[in-house]
């Protein structure tokens, strides 16, 4: 197919010159920049996903091979709709080489589908594999009509590893296995609770009975009908995939309607440092998935920095505690350093897109390689997986918080630094 865009970049092309380092030199001989475009959701109910944005981009473009990048940022709003209209300007109007983008699958999935649309290159990472993947089919109830991508590639870890860290968490405190689930109507929450591809399965093969109340909207402001069903079904443990804002709604009724469970495990909602602190000390001990930390032990190739070096530099700058995105959008740019400077023609989408598959690095966030490891056939060729431990926030004297890892049995290359424990 001939999209516009494919006719613009072919009438334009030029020479290119490419370091002998791998990493990618100016894209075209007159001295202009490779183009990469950026969503992410800077505003909205999603915009800890993009704290550290500002940071990375200008530490990314600073560096010796930043300087032949030109990034071009757009704001989703945190909506997939905003989210797929940016993406075809950055293609259309700024005719970008390489689209980067991460931060749920409310962002990566329209962007992701836009892209391979239009035959345009595209990374992403920061949403499970199974709603990213599965989400963009046909349809995604009918898995032999579901089809691998020629432009889309993803990094990231899936519900499996998810069962496996929250299981593992849960096992340690000896509880009952009765969890509720809180899964809204969103490309998240309907993974996750898919009876047959979502958390239920696993959660039962691991001793644990799922409870699932049925989907409510984003910005819920009334908790109740959930909080009644999880006292009814004597849960012990809540988890789920909320948005931050509706995890405080519910975390605050209930707490106020008497519903104290032994753990509240929840992905996406309780990620970042300021989502715990506007709980106060209900914040206690609630606990997630840990994707990168200060404490990981991978290095930057770009700028060989350690995660802690990573995350103090972000400290310094900003002032603000560090926070997981940090470490995987910091990777974007140096996996888009890494494809560019291999891709025989940077301005050829086909040719980047072969570079991307050809992709085994080492990256802050871990080893970054799209070669089927871990993953299912049909999934193979576009999803790449990266480690996952579990994590608990531990309030401070000062009000502040400690994300400490609890569980790192799925990935012991990550230190422990603790054990869980219950909520009071």
């Amino acid at each position: 197919m001939i999209t516009r865009r494919k006719f613009l970049k072919a009438s334009a092309a030029t020479g290119v010159a490419l370091a002998a380092s791998g990493l990618a030199a100016p894209a075209i001989a007159q001295g202009a920049k490779i183009k990469l475009g950026y969503v992410s959701p800077q505003t909205g109910p999603l915009a800890g996903f993009a704290e550290s944005d500002a940071f990375n981009i200008e530490a990314f473009l600073a560096s010796d091979v930043g300087k032949n990048f030109e990034v071009l940022v757009k704001d989703s709003q945190s909506n997939p709709n905003r989210a797929a209209e940016v993406a075809k300007e950055l293609i259309v109007d700024d005719e970008i080489d390489l689209m980067l983008v991460g931060s749920t699958p409310e962002n990566t999935n329209p962007v992701a589908t836009t892209c391979e649309a239009e035959g345009v290159p595209v990374v992403s990472t920061m949403a499970p594999w199974q709603p990213w993947f599965i989400g963009q089919q046909g349809n995604p109830g009918d898995p032999g009509s579901w089809k691998p991508f020629d432009f889309a590639f993803h990094y990231f870890w899936g519900l499996e590893d998810i069962i496996a860290t929250y299981t593992s968490m849960w096992k340690q405190l000896g509880t009952g296995g009765k969890v509720g689930g809180l899964f809204p109507n969103d490309a998240d929450g309907n993974a996750w609770g898919d009876p047959k591809n979502g958390l239920k399965p696993g959660l039962e093969a691991a001793g644990f009975s799922l409870l699932d109340p049925g989907r409510y909207q984003n910005l819920s402001d009334d908790f109740t009908a959930q909080i009644n069903a999880f006292k009814a079904g004597g849960i012990e443990i809540v988890t789920g995939v909320v948005i931050p804002p509706d995890f405080t709604t519910f975390w605050n009724q209930a707490r106020q309607q008497g519903f104290r469970p032994k753990a509240a495990t929840v992905a996406k909602a309780i990620l970042f440092p300021q989502s715990v602190e506007t709980l106060g000390e209900a914040g206690h001990n609630l606990s997630s998935e840990v994707w990168w930390s200060a404490s990981h032990p991978f290095k930057s190739s770009i700028t060989g920095e350690s995660s802690a070096d990573l995350a103090a530099a972000f400290t310094a700058k900003t002032g603000r505690p560090w926070t997981q995105p940090i470490g995987f959008v910091h990777s974007l740019f140096e996996v888009a350093a890494n494809v560019m400077g291999r891709a025989s023609d940077p301005t050829d989408a086909e040719s980047v897109a072969a570079a991307i598959a050809a992709t085994d690095m080492a990256t802050v966030v871990g080893k970054v390689a799209w070669n089927g490891a871990g993953m299912p056939p049909f999934a193979a060729k576009n999803v790449c997986k990266t480690p996952l431990v579990g994590g608990q926030w531990r309030r401070k004297a000062d009000g502040t918080f400690d994300l400490v890892v609890v569980d790192n049995s799925n990935a012991p290359e990550i230190a422990a630094q603790g054990t869980m424990e219950a909520l009071a």
